[in-house]
């Protein structure tokens, strides 16, 4: 897009740049280097990075500190970064990632610097928090409802969570995918893979990503091609030793644990034979545009954000027995389930471009800067009694 008008936008919310971490990181590292290789003044705040550096592709820096407690270290760094911000010079449009940190809203606005907020997924229904955890991620949905000039979700039923619970709009900004092209398998061959020789999980280990259907229905099938589990589980020591004892005395089945190596994951995605992919609460999941990216056929818990997002082309799954008959029918026909991978692919490069979200993010920008709201109808939004 052109850039006639270039704007101050700050980033905040998230461990900021460089990405290392999730999908929020990812996608301000790919659309604030891309605006401010449009003439935009990103500054993003940033957390524990072991760079110090004060500026990176192009983006403004500021580190700040948070206190390293799970309950609070995401809440003390937005709090110190909104601080921040009120004695800086005044952003023409700020984007704060999580509705979680929507209660430092208000000092944004008493600064008088237009807000949208991104509400992730539906963080209320992990189980990694506990009562009062969930409890608090829904007062803080409706209390950014009502304080943000503008709403983002990052898939379509997000959009409809929003307008479903409280009658109000949002703007629908995805996330991009990566595309691979061709990836050495030298670093498979590290763990003994071959290419196309093996089905691919990544994921936490949190019942919400379903893992453990994904092994029980893996080891209730004839499947010949072994499966691949990475990752680990940063909450749950219970559900981990679940997995493991589903696992355990199949030869099939390699628990890996965590990877963090972006080169060694990206040859896993782009050399797997199918990406199977659990996740059930988010929006538009990473994970799984990563898969789509590298061309590899994905059998995806039945939930709409994974069917929208796959225009409904791969297998899907709601027990372990509807996983064992996808596992199968994809050996059963492999060249079926290469071109699968295929489709997918080009429907990442159309649908999921980082330049269409750098676009959009761009025109909201310009939207808040020109004071464009939806406070003034939605500061008084209610949650509808009937569940979503």
């Amino acid at each position: 897009m052109s850039n006639a008008n270039p704007l101050t936008i700050a980033m905040v919310g998230t461990r900021g740049v460089p990405a290392a971490y999730g999908g929020f990181e990812t996608a301000i590292e790919e659309v604030g280097r891309r605006l401010a290789a449009r003439g935009h003044d990103v500054v993003v705040y940033t957390r524990g990075s072991e760079r110090r550096e004060k500026e990176y592709l192009g983006m403004r820096v500021v580190h700040l500190p948070a206190i390293p407690v799970k309950q609070i270290e995401t809440l003390s760094h937005t709090g110190l970064s909104a601080l921040h911000l009120m004695f800086r010079r005044r952003p023409d449009a700020t984007f704060v990632f999580n509705a979680a940190n929507s209660p430092f809203l208000p000092l944004l606005r008493l600064r008088r610097a237009p807000v949208g907020l991104h509400m992730d997924g539906l963080e209320w229904r992990r189980s990694k928090w506990g009562p009062r955890g969930k409890a608090y991620y829904r007062w803080a949905e409706q209390f950014g409802v009502r304080t943000a000039d503008a709403l983002i979700a990052d898939a379509p039923g997000i959009a409809d969570y929003y307008r479903h619970q409280f009658d109000v709009p949002t703007e629908m900004i995805r996330y991009g995918a990566p595309i691979l092209e061709s990836v050495t398998d030298g670093r498979i061959e590290e763990l003994g893979l071959t290419p196309a020789g093996y089905h691919l999980v990544v994921a936490r280990f949190e019942p919400e990503n379903h893992v453990l259907e994904i092994v029980e229905g893996y080891r209730r099938s004839a499947a010949a091609l072994p499966l691949v589990v990475v990752g680990s589980a940063p909450y749950s020591s219970e559900y981990t030793q679940r997995i493991q004892e589903a696992a355990a005395g199949d030869e099939r089945i390699r628990l890996v644990g965590g990877v963090y190596d972006q080169e060694l994951l990206d040859a896993l995605y782009f050399h797997a034979f199918t990406y199977d992919h659990g996740h059930s609460v988010g929006g538009t999941n990473p994970s799984l545009l990563r898969a789509l990216g590298a061309s590899t056929a994905v059998i995806a818990f039945d939930v709409a954000f994974n069917r929208e997002v796959l225009a409904d082309d791969g297998w899907f799954f709601s027990a372990p027995d509807d996983v064992a008959a996808a596992f199968e029918h994809s050996e059963a026909d492999p060249d079926g389930t290469r071109e699968r991978g295929v489709r997918g692919q080009e429907r990442a490069r159309t649908a999921f471009r980082w330049e269409d979200v750098a676009d959009a993010y761009e025109q909201l920008a310009h939207a808040l800067a020109k004071r464009v709201s939806v406070h003034r109808t939605a500061r008084r939004a209610k949650r509808r009694a009937q569940e979503w």
